[in-house]
């Protein structure tokens, strides 16, 4: 078997997401809110992304700052839907379909990339989307809102997926050194139109939250660094993609195992409907062998 060494990028990046969105859970706990855990969230991607200054890249002239901007919108929509996701649902559902973004992005490879998406990784991608079936089975309690959250998961995958083949497309001419400090620190600067939407202003955040929420967000910029480093060096968007979505597998392990070091409520669940995600978690495990083994 031979495993490209820049797969292992998302392969440790699919680690600290689930990671990420369990510390996240927990923050919520005292009520911090969407709003206020994405603003926060994207202050430490603005901060993690501007120490990759020093990798360097020849840049662009200003009327190229356009690239930059669309790239970081679109990453912020995603962030957006990825916390009402996770504000909506439950970890093991939000997590896992973000998976769709694959499919999206070998669609998107196909329409802006010069190279062709080979066919294994089409019928990866389908796996892929028909594990998504299985894992947004859920209970019928108003407090864990399947169809809401597979929903807003779904747009973060969509925006995310248009931001990576941005990224592949865009970063080389810029150099990562330049790029991506300039989209994230772009993105940071668009939280602030956030702020009119708290639900009470930062300071009133419990003491107790605020270690579950820098530490959140620290992961989250860490291995969001790790992606958009492995994209904007490598491209193979298709690819790095397919290996990320490991963390859906991750994601129920981690809740049967250790949801109960974050107060996770989702161990409760119903053995058929964990039994369900497992199962779709395990096909994606599948597509991601179709690309490593093939």
């Amino acid at each position: 078997m031979h495993f490209p060494a820049h797969l292992f990028f998302p392969l440790a990046s699919s680690f600290g997401y689930v990671l990420a969105v369990l510390v996240f859970k927990r923050s919520a706990d005292w009520g911090v809110g969407v709003w206020r855990t994405t603003f926060v969230s994207n202050m430490g991607m603005g901060l993690v992304f501007a120490s990759l200054l020093g990798l360097g890249g020849e840049g662009q002239p200003p009327s190229m700052l356009w690239q930059p901007l669309v790239a970081g919108l679109l990453f912020f929509a995603g962030q957006v839907f990825t916390f009402f996701a996770l504000h909506y649902g439950d970890v093991s559902v939000a997590t896992p379909v973000l998976g769709v973004k694959i499919v999206l992005v070998a669609f998107c490879s196909v329409l802006m990339l010069p190279d062709p998406v080979p066919l294994k990784w089409w019928i990866a991608a389908a796996l892929s989307t028909l594990a998504i079936v299985l894992l947004s089975r859920g209970e019928a309690r108003p407090r864990h809102a399947v169809g809401r959250t597979v929903v807003t998961a779904a747009l973060a995958a969509a925006s995310f997926a248009m931001a990576d083949v941005l990224m592949q497309k865009w970063a080389p001419a810029w150099g990562v050194g330049r790029f991506l400090p300039l989209m994230f620190g772009l993105v940071a600067l668009m939280s602030f139109g956030l702020v009119p939407f708290f639900s009470a202003p930062l300071r009133t955040v419990p003491c107790m939250a605020w270690r579950w929420l820098v530490a959140g967000s620290l992961l989250l910029a860490v291995q969001a660094a790790g992606m958009a480093y492995v994209l904007g060096v490598f491209g193979d968007a298709t690819a790095v993609n397919i290996v990320y979505s490991v963390r859906g597998l991750w994601s129920v392990g981690a809740v049967w195992l250790v949801g109960h070091w974050f107060a996770n409520e989702e161990q409760r669940l119903a053995p058929a409907v964990l039994r369900s995600r497992l199962i779709g978690a395990v096909m994606m495990l599948a597509a991601i062998s179709l690309v490593v083994l093939g």
